[in-house]
């Protein structure tokens, strides 16, 4: 049984990514009937009793306070570890992959984005995740994770930095190409065009799953390919509601677009 609060903890790791995959199951099974209400869905029907109506916040703070957990807690954990470990350089560069991602989406993204009112609701679970997560894999790399001198050689972490930089490369493009189809204040949707969107509908969640999964290969990690089954499940199938809201709503959309993998779905 570890002796302190900085120590790693092995069977606190596992259960926490076993979590983390039942929970992208769950999400899976019950958003691959139905669409998350949020954005081009939120207007869809999804029950036929009437609903109370649901509390938003804009989208640029919601994106901000749900998004800033996950870069938060691994930095106050990464500050609360003193002295730094044996092999923490290397350690520190794999938890700032992670980091940098959740930098992007906190202080970038969310700054620029032109979406529609988030509900609160979602708000409040997105960001209860992103603390969740934040930990796990924070916790994981600075107090459990012991890489070899010459990991930086290996060929798992050069394969993963280079599908992780591919992956954050195709979303930062694909989210800077669906906000310009959209003036500020605006929220009609339009066909995007430009970039891997000619290929899929989904080309940011494209993007990001290629992503997480670089990161996993790079880590060599449970937690990690735990979160990148999570984000697999969780934003796959938003990529396939939204193919199918293009292919309803117009009638000139690409039939040759599939919806999140090029040429395959």
């Amino acid at each position: 049984m570890p002796c302190c609060w900085g120590c790693c903890w092995p069977s606190l790791v596992a259960a926490l990514s076993s979590v983390l995959v039942a929970l992208g199951l769950l999400h899976l099974r019950w958003n691959s009937l139905r669409p998350i209400p949020y954005g081009k869905h939120g207007q869809e029907p999804q029950s036929p009793e009437p609903q109370p109506p649901e509390q938003h916040l804009s989208a640029r703070r919601a994106w901000f306070l749900q998004e800033l957990p996950a870069f938060l807690v691994p930095a106050l954990l990464l500050a609360a570890r003193s002295p730094p470990a044996p092999g923490a350089p290397r350690c520190r560069m794999l938890a700032g992959m992670f980091c940098t991602h959740y930098f992007y989406r906190t202080f970038i993204y969310s700054f620029l984005t032109r979406g529609r009112p988030f509900p609160l609701k979602m708000l409040y679970f997105g960001a209860l995740f992103c603390t969740y997560n934040g930990f796990l894999q924070g916790y994981y790399m600075i107090y459990c994770a012991e890489y070899p001198d010459d990991w930086c050689n290996n060929l798992r972490f050069t394969s993963g930095l280079l599908l992780f930089l591919f992956g954050i490369g195709i979303n930062i493009h694909s989210d800077h190409l669906l906000r310009q189809l959209r003036k500020p204040g605006e929220f009609t949707y339009k066909i995007p065009q430009g970039g891997l969107f000619a290929y899929v509908s989904g080309a940011n969640f494209f993007g990001e799953i290629i992503e997480w999964f670089g990161y996993a290969i790079a880590t060599w990690s449970l937690p990690a390919f735990a979160f990148a089954l999570f984000t697999l499940c969780c934003i796959g199938p938003r990529a396939y509601h939204h193919h199918r809201y293009y292919v309803r709503t117009f009638t000139c959309y690409p039939r040759s677009r599939k919806a999140l993998i090029p040429f395959i779905f």
